[in-house]
């Protein structure tokens, strides 16, 4: 009997939609982590500041909503901004922590919650005397010590799912909003012959927040014509909620009904709480084929003239 080969995925997906920015406590259904406090919900997450060098002691707190017992990993993580929509998630445990997840130590790294039951952990987050000033966010990640299958085929993948707790840090001194619209670029699809189908466009840009604190970013799309006639004046709704300092994200946005036959220009105006920065992309919209016909038939009516000269010239 042949056994098929055997992965281990660390997922984060759970982790990630108990992420979502709300009122309550992170869960999946099966299990909730959030800051411990005298009632659920009162306190979603951790908004902690600290000066560099300081050690500040909190408690997290772990509720098994099933019937049976469940045994934890608990452990720091480092957030970021996903790829994908931008959204806040968190560094698994086999990955390399550098910033708030190196600094927060639970007082025990792995526990056991009864059914239908909550287990507190404090934990100590100390700062580093060298710290950066700004914003450090992070969490505090149970993670399910089971392994569940989670997949077909010939090689077998086993998920563990994760829930955090998102942990918000300042470390005092110095803040310094900074946001960048970064290589902008247009990518359009217009039928041959105009007027033969819609045309559309897609508006590519990267939003970089060059910054030390988290930022809430809004994004407004506009495009000009020619004679600066207004195409296109949008606000954007695929914008991250929070960019948090350091991270970019690449972003587009679809534009149905394009012109197919224009010259202009398109901005994305960015704006988050005392920043305002744009970025820009020049484009021509030019039906090709009918330029073609009509550069083709210029050159034989060129050509035509020519030739007539020659021919009285030599009469």
């Amino acid at each position: 009997m042949r056994t098929k080969p055997y992965v281990l995925l660390l997922s984060t997906l759970l982790a990630l939609l108990a992420l979502a920015p709300s009122a309550e406590a992170a869960e999946n259904g099966e299990w909730a982590v959030y800051p411990a406090a005298a009632r659920l919900g009162s306190r979603p997450y951790f908004f902690l500041s600290a000066d560099p060098g300081s050690t500040l002691t909190d408690r997290v707190t772990v509720t098994n909503k099933t019937a049976a017992p469940l045994t934890f990993r608990l452990y720091g993580a480092d957030a970021y901004n996903t790829d994908r929509d931008g959204g806040f998630a968190v560094r698994t445990q086999a990955e390399r922590q550098t910033g708030a997840g190196t600094w927060i130590k639970p007082e025990r790294t792995r526990v056991t919650v009864p059914p239908r039951s909550a287990v507190t952990v404090a934990y100590t987050l100390a700062v580093p005397a060298d710290a950066d000033p700004g914003d450090h966010p992070g969490a505090l990640v149970a993670l399910d010590e089971r392994v569940s299958p989670g997949g077909k085929g010939a090689v077998a993948v086993g998920v563990q799912r994760a829930v955090a707790a998102r942990l918000y840090l300042r470390v005092n001194g110095p803040t310094v909003p900074a946001l960048a619209v970064e290589d902008v670029t247009l990518d359009q699809d217009r039928p041959l012959v105009p007027g033969t189908r819609t045309s559309s466009a897609v508006v590519s840009y990267t939003l970089h927040n060059r910054g030390n604190v988290t930022l809430n970013p809004k994004v407004a799309l506009k495009a000009r014509g020619l004679f600066g006639r207004t195409l296109l004046d949008r606000d954007l709704a695929k914008v991250p909620a929070e960019l948090l300092p350091r991270q970019k994200i690449r972003l587009t946005e679809r534009w149905t009904g394009s012109p197919q036959f224009d010259w202009g220009d398109i901005t994305l105006t960015a704006t988050a709480k005392d920043v305002k920065e744009t970025g820009a992309v020049s484009f021509l919209a030019l039906p090709w084929l009918a330029a073609a016909v009509l550069l083709t038939g210029a050159a034989a009516g060129l050509l035509g003239l020519r030739i007539r000269r020659r021919r009285a010239l030599s009469a």
